[in-house]
């Protein structure tokens, strides 16, 4: 019996990450999952959604990040809803927490994978809220490129 392939096709988005802020930088995180939580993640139970990171005592932490409970889990089930650690080096964090001072800026999630290796991996950027009128731009944007590749594809 040789080594199964894994399936890496899971990519979960934040979708509202990129309407609601302006990225900045994006670094790419391992993330500390227990058994249950990475067999729902690998099914691709998970959601990015009002989710943000912290740095607190030279660690980064994600915050309210969804991962469904695992369906066949016992007792021993997580919780949907638990702080979970991420993995940087000590230089990306330190950069991250001195950005994450400054105010008008914050850590958000972006997307989650599963990369070759079969490990969870996190993009996270450092962003800048949008006002309304960068979000309305945005949002004629969108409907332009979309009017243009209609014009195209007749």
């Amino acid at each position: 019996m040789g080594k199964e392939k894994l399936s890496n096709n899971i990519q979960i988005k934040n979708k509202r990450a990129t309407f609601d802020y302006e990225l900045l930088e994006t670094f790419t995180a391992g993330i500390v999952l227990t058994g249950t939580e990475i067999k729902s993640v690998r099914l691709g139970k998970a959601s990015l959604v009002d989710t943000f990171c912290v740095v607190e005592r030279s660690e980064v932490w994600v915050k309210n990040m969804y991962i469904a409970e695992y369906f066949y889990g016992t007792y021993n089930n997580h919780s949907t809803r638990r702080e979970r650690k991420l993995l940087l080096n000590k230089k990306e964090i330190r950069k991250l927490e001195g950005i994450a001072k400054n105010s008008g800026f914050t850590i958000i999630p972006t997307r989650m994978f599963i990369n070759e290796r079969g490990l969870a991996k996190l993009v996270i950027a450092i962003a800048k809220g949008k006002k309304e009128y960068d979000k309305r731009q945005s949002l004629k944007e969108w409907d332009d490129k979309r009017e243009i590749d209609r014009a195209f594809k007749k």
